[in-house]
């Protein structure tokens, strides 16, 4: 397993969940990684817990087991100058950067008439400015080191398709696949791929009870029971695991994917097929 072998990789989001499981499928394929997380306080009206700083050495100490190197930083991705130091710190220390994983987002249902001004604005801030800021925090150390590299941006089927009693969530996640093809398009010519990459379900904090209760109020509010199942799969697995979608992330980081850009992965079971 020495797909990336030597080279670093940059993740966002990487206490818990998608991109804990990101690190350390990287790492097992021989990529330093540098793991940032909020690890902190979330806006309010999110209903799941938050990462802690211990989740974020725990993803460390998983990636140390692989015998890589793993530089971590508690940081908001929504302050732009402060993800940048943190990168420019873990690159003078691990001597390059090769691949952006930008994960970190977070979610809450909705009825479109109870979500706030402030609901609205955190929600995009986190999800497509901080997803911004992510990518202009590494991109150019990518590009200087003359190699190209591989810039991954998790969206979600809600980017694709769309996520009932989410407008806000739905909103952020479609622009996430406008930036990614956007950015594909003026990197290429470094070598630089962008693509994105759209889950359905994960058994993640954001998939919690905490959370599929809070998409039943919204639909009881609205009388909309209906639009619950509009993103049914085709295949027999309701939910994917983490590790799933790191299976295909890993490969877009990797040179079997050398000539793809500015394409939208789903990995959703056809969920957003019909």
């Amino acid at each position: 397993m020495t797909r990336l072998m030597d080279r670093v990789a940059f993740i966002t989001g990487a206490a818990r969940g998608q991109g804990r499981a990101h690190a350390v499928r990287m790492a097992k394929e021989g990529a330093d990684i540098i793991a940032v997380d909020v690890a902190g306080e979330l806006p309010a009206f999110v209903p799941y817990e938050p990462a802690t700083p211990e989740d974020l050495e725990e993803t460390a100490r998983l990636v140390e087991e692989t015998g890589r190197r793993v530089i971590t930083a508690v940081v908001d991705t929504r302050d732009h100058d402060g993800l940048s130091k943190a990168v420019d710190h873990a690159v003078a220390e691990l001597g390059r950067l090769d691949i952006i994983v930008a994960n970190a987002g977070i979610s809450s249902p909705r009825a479109w008439n109870a979500i706030t001004p402030g609901e609205f604005r955190d929600v995009m801030d986190v999800n497509v400015t901080g997803t911004w800021n992510t990518v202009m925090a590494g991109a150019q150390k990518i590009i200087d080191g003359g190699r190209g590299g591989s810039i991954i941006l998790i969206s979600s089927a809600a980017g694709v398709k769309m996520q009932p009693f989410m407008i806000h969530y739905t909103a952020s996640k479609h622009a996430v696949t406008g930036m990614a093809r956007a950015f594909a398009a003026e990197l290429g010519k470094h070598s630089v791929r962008v693509n994105s990459v759209h889950p359905g379900p994960v058994v993640t904090p954001m998939g919690s009870a905490e959370m599929v209760e809070a998409m039943g109020k919204a639909a009881d509010a609205d009388g909309l029971h209906g639009l619950m199942n509009v993103l049914t799969p085709f295949l027999p697995t309701w939910v994917a695991q983490p590790e799933d979608i790191a299976d295909a992330v890993c490969w877009l980081a990797s040179d079997e994917s050398k000539l793809v850009t500015a394409q939208a992965i789903s990995i959703d079971q056809g969920s957003t097929q019909y």
